[in-house]
């Protein structure tokens, strides 16, 4: 009985991370060089649907395949960080709602504080790479607020795709489950 649980949790940290790739691919471009994706949704519904550890392992994962894949092969590492930090934020808010939100209001309660971190975890990256460009603090500052509205599109998106999904994939989710210990 052991054994098929640790298989199913390898499949579905396979399937999320797959999920992830897909998801980032699925992108619309925005005038600043950044793109609106659906990745970060697959991201916090793995850690919903899993738990913190697969849940970001997954999602981080598959940012750095699809970065491996579409050029962005010196990001991938930072994205793999950036998975387990916005993903601890998720199942810290998760907590809240004793790991069983029951309501859309909770999802979207955790959706926002994973938005948040997504948020300053982007802000901190952009100015950390001005800063290595030369940039003063200020400067550096300022020009990273100017990249954060792809971020915020992608944030809100996210925040309303979970709370419309989450509880028809956690019901079967539980359906499938209970069906392959029959």
């Amino acid at each position: 009985m052991r054994k098929k649980s640790s298989i199913q949790a390898l499949v579905l940290v396979a399937l999320f991370t797959a999920l992830t790739v897909i998801g980032t691919t699925i992108k619309i471009p925005l005038p600043t060089g950044a793109f609106v994706h659906l990745g970060n949704a697959v991201l916090l519904l793995a850690v919903l649907l899993l738990g913190y550890l697969k849940g970001s392992l997954a999602g981080g994962l598959g940012f750095f395949i699809f970065d491996l894949l579409n050029g962005y092969a010196t990001e991938a590492p930072y994205f793999i960080l950036e998975s387990f930090i916005v993903g601890a934020a998720a199942y810290g808010a998760l907590l809240i709602f004793k790991k069983k939100p029951t309501a859309i209001w909770q999802v979207v309660v955790i959706g926002v504080v994973t938005a948040i971190a997504k948020l300053l975890m982007t802000q901190i990256k952009n100015m950390v790479m001005l800063l290595i460009a030369g940039a003063d603090f200020q400067a550096a500052f300022a020009g990273a607020l100017t990249k954060l509205p792809a971020t915020l599109i992608n944030v809100t998106l996210t925040v309303i795709i979970v709370a419309l999904v989450y509880f028809p994939l956690k019901k079967a989710l539980v359906t499938t489950m209970k069906r392959s210990f029959v």
